[in-house]
């Protein structure tokens, strides 16, 4: 059997991690924490590039790993137009559309397919981006807003969320086209979602700040809070607010869950409070998702980094286990989906799709 070598990137909000695979086996990985004060230094999350590319060059240097003649280089999607679900040949158009955040997600998942193209044209091998965060499968109805021209996006960790999904399934001994799920990703952003039958029909924007507040993000608010406390800060701090400054961040001038979490360890009545309350929004949203399936849930599932602190899923289980069984999986299978991703393409079992710039939900085309 031919031995594939797939190289992995996934800039995340706090955090870059990298792996380096052989077929099904990953051989190397590191997952370096960046603060959300120290990333603020840059003026644009573009202006990381650099930044985090000699955090990629590092990690090839401590291991001593040579990526000449790779055979695939997989980034981490985000910034593009809503797709399909799927591998895709990153093209120059994606990279254009990810670095202009073309389809309104501004988060550091932007840098995945850039810093794939840096490590192409050094390399050689193929570019690949897989489940990108702006997967779109909602339902019609979950799109409207209370505004005329204004929709709900469908921007969440999808890679993670349907990978942690069909394995879930596998351990039921199911298949995941055949059940209904909620499964949360809890980490520096955190997404909720209702899966019917392998479509994830309904998500709180989780890009965009919507939902449950994070270690990084604001998370919903009332627009007239939004006005009252918002409208005389710059365009940069609103948008900082829903994606590195807000949140726990805002809280405590740090994301680190782990500093957070210490206080809450020794006692701190302020810090056990805000992170109770994060938790408790989490709750808050698993229940609207069960409405959304209309109380038909075959499974909560957890995943995610914020899963390491045992009170998180203990706090769920307590208030949502009469929907349906919970499950945790700390961590996630976002490295080992984005590689079988591509190694799938690579063997010949799927061929990748082509990015078109056309998003999956147009309005203007159906007159709206």
């Amino acid at each position: 059997m031919k031995i594939y070598r797939i190289f992995v990137i996934n800039p995340g909000s706090t955090s870059t991690k990298l792996s380096l695979h052989e077929n099904e086996d990953m051989l190397f990985s590191t997952d370096v924490f960046h603060d959300s004060a120290m990333l603020r230094t840059f003026p644009t999350i573009n202006d990381q590039l650099d930044y985090r590319m000699d955090v990629l060059h590092q990690f090839l240097k401590e291991n001593s790993i040579d990526l000449t003649g790779i055979d695939a280089v997989v980034g981490r999607g985000g910034g593009c137009v809503s797709v399909p679900g799927g591998t895709y040949e990153i093209n120059q158009q994606l990279i254009e559309d990810t670095r202009a955040a073309k389809g309104g997600l501004y988060h550091a998942s932007m840098l995945g397919v850039q810093m794939a193209e840096r490590v192409h044209e050094r390399y050689g091998g193929r570019m690949f981006m897989v489940d990108p965060p702006v997967v779109d499968e909602l339902q019609d109805v979950a799109r409207i807003t209370g505004v005329k021209g204004i929709y709900r996006t469908a921007v969440s960790h999808a890679l993670n969320l349907k990978a942690t999904a069909r394995h879930h399934a596998k351990v039921m001994g199911r298949r995941y086209e055949d059940l209904n799920m909620i499964v949360c990703h809890i980490d520096g952003g955190i997404s909720v979602t209702a899966h019917c039958h392998g479509k994830m029909i309904d998500a709180n924007d989780a890009g965009g700040g919507e939902g449950p507040f994070t270690p990084t993000r604001m998370g919903s608010m009332a627009v007239t809070d939004v006005r009252r406390y918002l409208w005389s800060k710059s365009e940069d701090e609103i948008r900082d607010l829903c994606s590195q400054a807000g949140g726990l961040s805002s809280w405590f001038g740090t994301s680190s869950s782990d500093k957070v979490h210490a206080l809450v360890d020794a006692g701190d009545p302020r810090a056990t409070l805000i992170w109770n309350a994060m938790i408790y929004q989490v709750i808050k949203a698993i229940g609207s998702m069960a409405a959304v399936l209309k109380g038909d849930v075959d499974a909560i599932v957890l995943t995610g980094g914020l899963l390491r602190f045992s009170d998180v899923i203990t706090q769920i289980k307590e208030s949502v286990s009469f929907i349906a069984p919970v499950t945790g999986y700390p961590g996630e299978f976002e490295h080992q989906a984005m590689a079988d991703g591509a190694l799938r393409v690579l063997r010949g079992e799927e061929e990748a799709k082509v990015y078109t710039g056309k998003p999956v939900w147009d309005p203007a085309e159906l007159g709206f």
